[in-house]
Formats: structure tokens, C-alpha cells, sequence
């Protein structure tokens, strides 16, 4: 009898535990800084990553967050954690300092890519860069666990041919179809976007700088970009909706009477909980039927955005 209980312990205490000796609910905890780098490394890491991210309301301004308590306590107990960087987040920087861990595994975005201090930090908005994230963190998790490696290399095939194909497809219908048109935005948020489109910025780099950063305008700046919209320079205005200030909203208003097509983007993931892909494509659509709507826009000098 006794030996019979030994062997029923051993088999269930066998059959509680995953090929890499976690128990099965005892998955990888992982924090990310924000929800669109978040929703990836969920993509990512499927049923064995836990992932929470601290950003991910579109109505929060990732740019002036303050952590919470139970945000130090995730990054605590994170064993993965992926921060923008740039510049974008200091504050989740300062969370993983504050809370260090040699079994940690950190993922800063404007490393990956390559990208300095100064440079724009949406880097979400840089389809290249976003394989370019998607690669690293696969490879994190790889370290993190690597006797789940093939599970997680499996799941990035699958992100890149399949789950990402429709937004890198219409990144490509774009950008044939209408390269070279101008287009005005409210700040630098889309920037990148717009360069991997081909689409050409027209507003001042100062105006988009001054209202990603929360400044008010020069009157030069204001007046180039009302000028811009009254003489339909361009053929579509974009603009961030969780950074509507009363200029950019005026911009909007005149834009539309002009008869140019307006097109929202967000910072952060919109609506909650939609995918990565969906949330871009949705947003890349929009534009794509805007340009197609949109009347012959004048020529203009090309200024650009800083990228």
C-alpha cells in the first residue's frame, strides 16, 4: 500500500509540472511600459508569458505618466520587461532601477533600432523598426526560457507571416500608390509612418515639435500651417486625438471646411485590447481611403520632420 501512495505522488507530482519545471499556471512574468509593445510580446510569448503593460488606456499620456506602487511591484517580480526609451518613458527606466535583478531581461526599444536621444521615439510608428523589436523580443524570451525557445521562435514565424502580412501589405499599397503626396500633421507621432509611406510632411518641424512636447507654437509656425490648410497644400491632415490642443483642434475644424480629409491616429493602442496589427492597419486604412478622396493638393517646398 505504501508503495502504491509513493507512485501515485510521483505521477502526480509529474504530471503538475511544464517541460521547463514550471507548474502549468506558473507562467513568465513580463511588464511592458506601454500597450503596443505589450500586445506583441503577448502575441509572442502565448500561453507561457503573463505580460501586463502600465500603459494601456487611450485616454493616459504615456509622456506624463506617474507609476504606481503596483507598477514597481510588476517590474519587481518581472522576469522580462520592454521600455520604449527615447526619452518617451523615463519613468519606467527609473521603475527598473529602482528594482533590480540579476535574472532580469530588459528590452529598450531605441537601442534596438538603433535610434539616439533627440530622435523620435514613436518608434511603433517605423514598420522596420517594429520587426526589428519583434526579433529582440523574441530573442529575450529565448534567454528568459529557453526550453521554450522553439514555442516562441514558432509564434514570431507565425507574427511575421501571418499575423503582421495585412499591415505590412498595406504599408506597401500605400506607399505605390501614393508616394510623394503631402500631408500635414499635428505633431511628430506619425512622422515615421509617413516616411515609410513616402508621404512628404509639410508642417514645420518646429509646430510638430512644440506640440508633442506640450509648447505652444510660434505665430510664424501657426500662420505657415493655417496657410498650408486654407491653400490645400496638402491632401490629408493627420493628427494625434490623444493630443488635441485647441490649435490642433482649430487645424482640424479648417481642414475639414477646406475639404481636406482628416484622419485620427493614437499613441497607444485604440480601442483597448485590439492587436497590434489591427489597431495600425484600422488607422492605415482610414489614411489610404482619406488619400483616395482627397482633390490635387498645390506643390509646396518640402520641410519634413525630424525622424
Amino acid at each position: 500500500m505504501k508503495a502504491i501512495l509513493i507512485l501515485v505522488a510521483l505521477v502526480v507530482g509529474t504530471a503538475g509540472c511544464s517541460s521547463n519545471g514550471r507548474g502549468p499556471s506558473a507562467r513568465i512574468a513580463a511588464v511592458a511600459a506601454e500597450d503596443m509593445w505589450g500586445n506583441l510580446l503577448t502575441q509572442l510569448g502565448g500561453d507561457r508569458v503573463e505580460v501586463s503593460s502600465i500603459i494601456a488606456d487611450p485616454g493616459i499620456d504615456p509622456h506624463d505618466y506617474d507609476p504606481k506602487p503596483s507598477d514597481s511591484a510588476a517590474v519587481a517580480d518581472a522576469r522580462l520587461v520592454v521600455v520604449n526609451g527615447l526619452g518617451y518613458d523615463g519613468w519606467a527606466a527609473k521603475l527598473v532601477g529602482a528594482n533590480p535583478s540579476s535574472g532580469r531581461v530588459v528590452v529598450d526599444v531605441g537601442r534596438v533600432v538603433g535610434a539616439r536621444t533627440g530622435d523620435n521615439p514613436h518608434r511603433w510608428y517605423v514598420p522596420a523598426d517594429v520587426h526589428r523589436v519583434v526579433d529582440e523580443m523574441t530573442a529575450a524570451l529565448d534567454r528568459v526560457d529557453p526550453a521554450d525557445a522553439a514555442y516562441f521562435d514558432a509564434r514570431a514565424d507565425r507574427l511575421r507571416s501571418d499575423g503582421l502580412k495585412a499591415y505590412d501589405d498595406e504599408v506597401a499599397r500605400i506607399r505605390t500608390a501614393y508616394a510623394g503626396s503631402p500631408i500635414a500633421v499635428s505633431e511628430s507621432v506619425f512622422a515615421g509612418m509617413a516616411d515609410a509611406l513616402g508621404l512628404v510632411v509639410r508642417t514645420p518641424p518646429s509646430f510638430a515639435a512644440a506640440v508633442s512636447e506640450g509648447n505652444e507654437p510660434t505665430a510664424r509656425d501657426k500662420e505657415s500651417v493655417d496657410r498650408q490648410i486654407a491653400e490645400r497644400q496638402v491632401k490629408v491632415f493627420v493628427y494625434n486625438s490623444q493630443n488635441t490642443t485647441p490649435d490642433v483642434a482649430a487645424l482640424a475644424s479648417a481642414a475639414a471646411r477646406a475639404g481636406i480629409p482628416v484622419v485620427a491616429v493614437t499613441e497607444t493602442l485604440s480601442p483597448r485590447g485590439a492587436t497590434f496589427q489591427d489597431w495600425q492597419q484600422g488607422q492605415l486604412t482610414e489614411l489610404e481611403r482619406a488619400l483616395a478622396a482627397s482633390p490635387g493638393s498645390a506643390p509646396a517646398p518640402d520641410r519634413g520632420l525630424p525622424r
